[in-house]
This record gives structure tokens, C-alpha cells and sequence, in this order.
């Protein structure tokens, strides 16, 4: 080869010859991906819309998407009992929740609870959406997509109205079990 020529073939550098290999993954499936996101620290949020009646679930799948507009995604189990009242909503609350709220968002996780009971503090907020109290902060937000993904559906909305002022820390989710924050 001449100094003109270049080797373009790919050669390993001696620190990679030592790196180990990965063993075999196990196959995708529901419980890897389960197994997997235990592993995620998540923020703990409640959704909240009402219908004929209030509704509103725990989640764990809620992000910011854009500052401008500002919007916000979460996913919802079309098998859920929110669901129908959430595919029909013009608008939705979205609830951030502190490290004293764990029961608050067990009652919310748990299937057939009486979510807006006697134990649960909310009032009738911008655009009639369910506003719980006492949390670090929430929003109102208007529906402005619900995308199909599996047995879920994506909710994108644009807040309209909020109040971040609560205080406190935030609760987590994590391992399969409710946490607090640690410095």
C-alpha cells in the first residue's frame, strides 16, 4: 500500500479485545419490559377528567414534551376504567404528587376504588377537571392527541392552567413500590 492509499477496513483497538461480550438476552415480552422498567426511577402523577363522573388513575408514564406550546404526554390502558371517560375529554389534570401521598396514589392505582371517596381532597377546577389538593403542583391541560400504541394510547395535551406552588418532595416509583426521595 502507498502513503496515497488508505485502508479503510476496520481494525479493533486493544482495549476492546478485552471488553467481555454480553450473554444471551432473554426475548421480548411483556415481562422483560416490566422486568426492565422496575429498574426506572419514575415520578409518581394522577390524571385526572370527568365525565358523568370524575375519573382518574396513577401514573408513572408522564413527560414534558415541549415547552412551546407547552405539552405534556402520558399513556393510558384502553383496558383501564378511565379510559372511556379520558378517550371522550376535552381536558384533563395532570397532579404531581409528594413523598406524604403515597396512599393517595395507591387509591388511584387500585382497580375498582372509589378514587374521589371521602378520603380524597379535590375541588371542581379550570374547565370542571378534577384538581386534587394538596399536591406539589398541577396542571389543566387540553387534549390534543390520543395515539394508539399497543393496548395504550398516548394522550398528548397543551396545559392551559396550573399552579406549581405546593411544597415538599416528589414521590417515586420505583422497584414496585411507592419511594421517597434521598440526598
Amino acid at each position: 500500500m502507498t502513503p496515497s492509499q488508505k485502508d479503510n477496513s476496520m481494525t479493533v483497538s486493544p482495549e476492546l479485545r478485552t471488553v467481555p461480550t454480553i450473554g444471551a438476552p432473554r426475548q421480548a415480552s411483556p415481562d422483560l419490559l416490566r422486568s426492565v422498567f422496575r429498574r426506572h426511577a419514575a415520578g409518581v402523577a394522577v390524571i385526572t377528567a370527568h365525565g358523568e363522573r370524575p375519573v382518574g388513575f396513577t401514573a408513572t408514564s408522564l413527560n414534558s414534551v415541549a415547552a412551546e406550546p407547552p405539552l405534556i404526554s402520558f399513556g393510558v390502558g384502553t383496558g383501564s376504567s378511565s379510559w372511556p371517560v379520558v378517550s371522550e375529554a376535552e381536558f384533563i389534570g395532570v397532579h404531581i404528587l409528594g413523598e406524604h401521598q403515597q396512599e393517595l396514589a395507591a387509591i388511584f392505582a387500585c382497580s375498582g376504588a372509589d378514587r374521589f371517596g371521602e378520603g380524597t381532597r379535590w375541588s371542581i377546577g379550570p374547565e370542571g377537571v378534577p384538581v386534587l389538593d394538596g399536591v406539589l403542583a398541577w396542571l389543566v391541560c387540553r387534549v390534543v392527541a390520543r395515539v394508539p400504541a399497543g393496548d395504550h394510547r398516548i394522550v398528548i395535551a397543551q396545559a392551559v392552567a396550573g399552579d406549581p406552588d405546593g411544597t415538599g418532595r416528589p414521590l417515586l416509583y420505583h422497584h414496585g413500590r411507592f419511594n421517597a426521595l434521598r440526598d
